[in-house]
C-alpha cells in the first residue's frame, strides 16, 4: 500500500461513518430475526455462530453458556424450516470425566454431501485448544460422538471450508499459542485425513482467521481479521499451499471477525464491523473483484456499549444471501438479503458513505 494512502486511510480510520446519516442500504434486506429469545434460553451469553443450508431449510449453531471462557460453554444448534427457528438444544460440550469440563468455541458447519460435519473448539482459552469433530446424516436431528482432531490441525477456526476444484476441503485456520498465525488446512475424505500448511505470516504481522474467496480463473483469496486497524488479505494460485504476502486492504477492522461468501453471479460479499476500534456498528460491503469495496448494507448502528459481531455468511439455493451474528452476546440475529437488490455506494478513502 503506497504510503501516502496508508497514512490518510490511519487519519480515517477512527471516522468510518460520513455524517449523521450513514447509508442503510435497507432495499436489500428482506428478513430480519434473532433465531432465538433470549429469556428462553439456559445460557445467559452467545457468541460466534456458523450456519448452513440443509435439505430442510437452515442449520445454524454457535457457543453458549454463562460467558465465553466459562467451563459450561456448549455448542448449541436451531433449525430454520416452515419460517420459524426451531428451540436451541446443546449437541457439544467439553466435559472431560466428572471432576473436569473445559468450555467450547467457535462451531464451524459444513455440508459435505448427505452428511453434516460439525468443527469445534475444546479448551481452557485459545491458546490452549484442540480441535473435534461431529457429523449427522439426518440434517442435523442427531450427532455422531466427538473425535478429536489430530495434534496441530484445528479445523476451520471460525469461518466455513471451502471446496475446491481439487476435491480438497480447504478449511482456513489459525493460531495464538505461538502469536497470531494463519494457516490452511485439507482434507479430501471429511475429516479423516488431514494436511496443513505452515504458519503463512510472521509473529510481527498479527492476523488470525481468515475467509476466503474463490476467483473465476479458480485463484484464492483470504481476508483476515488482524490487530493492525485494517483487514488484511493475501492470494493462492497453487490451490491454497503457497500464499503472497499480506497486505493492508482499505477496509477497517477492529480487530473482530468477519466472513465472506463468493457467490453464484461472480461477485463477492463481505460482512464486517467497519470501525477501527468497538463492534457496535456491522457492515455488508460488496465487491466484483475481492479489491475494491463498495457499501451494500449497514446491518447495525448503536454508538452506544454495544456488540454486533463474529458474522457468518452463506447463500442459499435460491439465490438469497443469508447472515448470522452474535448480537450483545444474549443473541443470534439472522438477517436475510437479496442481492439483486443491493444498490452499492462508494466507500470513499475508508468512509462509509452518508444515505
Amino acid at each position: 500500500m503506497k504510503p501516502i494512502l496508508l497514512i490518510l486511510l490511519l487519519i480515517t480510520a477512527a471516522v468510518t461513518t460520513n455524517g449523521s446519516d450513514p447509508y442503510k442500504g435497507e432495499k436489500c434486506i428482506v428478513r430480519s430475526e434473532f433465531i432465538f429469545d433470549g429469556k428462553d434460553v439456559p445460557f445467559p451469553s452467545c457468541h460466534a455462530s456458523t450456519l448452513i443450508e440443509t435439505g430442510n431449510g437452515l442449520l445454524a449453531a454457535w457457543f453458549g453458556g454463562t460467558e465465553e471462557k466459562n467451563p459450561d460453554v456448549g455448542i448449541w444448534i436451531s433449525h430454520f424450516s416452515g419460517g420459524e427457528w426451531s428451540k436451541p438444544v446443546e449437541v457439544a460440550n467439553g466435559i472431560q470425566h466428572a471432576a473436569k469440563r473445559y468450555p467450547c468455541w467457535n462451531p464451524v458447519l459444513y455440508k459435505a454431501g448427505n452428511e453434516i460435519l460439525l468443527f469445534y473448539k475444546v479448551g481452557p482459552s485459545p491458546r490452549e485448544w484442540w480441535g473435534e469433530m461431529k457429523s449427522s446424516s439426518d440434517n442435523g436431528k442427531t450427532w455422531s460422538q466427538s473425535n478429536r482432531l489430530p495434534e496441530d490441525i484445528t479445523g476451520p477456526v471460525k469461518d466455513k471450508p471451502v471446496l475446491l476444484n481439487n476435491h480438497e476441503l480447504l478449511c482456513p485456520s489459525s493460531s495464538e499459542n505461538d502469536g497470531w498465525r494463519v494457516h490452511m488446512e485439507f482434507t479430501s475424505d471429511k475429516g479423516l485425513t488431514w494436511e496443513r500448511t505452515p504458519d503463512l505470516n510472521e509473529k510481527s504481522t498479527r492476523v488470525i482467521q481468515p475467509t476466503i474467496l474463490i476467483h473465476k480463473n479458480n485463484e484464492l483469496q483470504m481476508l483476515c481479521r488482524s490487530s493492525s486497524l485494517f483487514i488484511m488479505t493475501s492470494f493462492s494460485t497453487d490451490y491454497g499451499r503457497k500464499w503472497s504476502n499480506l497486505e493492508q486492504t482499505s477496509l477497517p477492522n477492529p480487530n473482530s471477525g468477519i466472513d465472506v461468501v463468493s457467490m453464484k453471479d461472480g461477485r463477492f460479499l463481505l460482512v464486517y464491523n467497519h470501525l477501527s476500534k468497538d463492534r457496535n456498528i456491522l457492515n455488508v460491503a460488496i465487491s466484483k473483484d475481492g479489491l475494491e469495496w463498495k457499501a451494500a448494507a449497514l446491518l447495525e448502528n448503536d454508538p452506544g456499549d454495544s456488540e454486533y459481531s463474529y458474522p457468518a455468511v452463506i447463500q442459499t439455493s435460491d439465490g438469497l444471501v443469508h447472515i448470522t451474528y452474535t448480537w450483545n452476546r444474549k443473541k443470534i440475529k439472522h438477517v436475510v438479503i437479496d442481492p439483486d437488490r443491493i444498490e452499492a455506494r462508494t466507500i470513499l478513502i475508508g468512509v462509509w458513505p452518508e444515505n
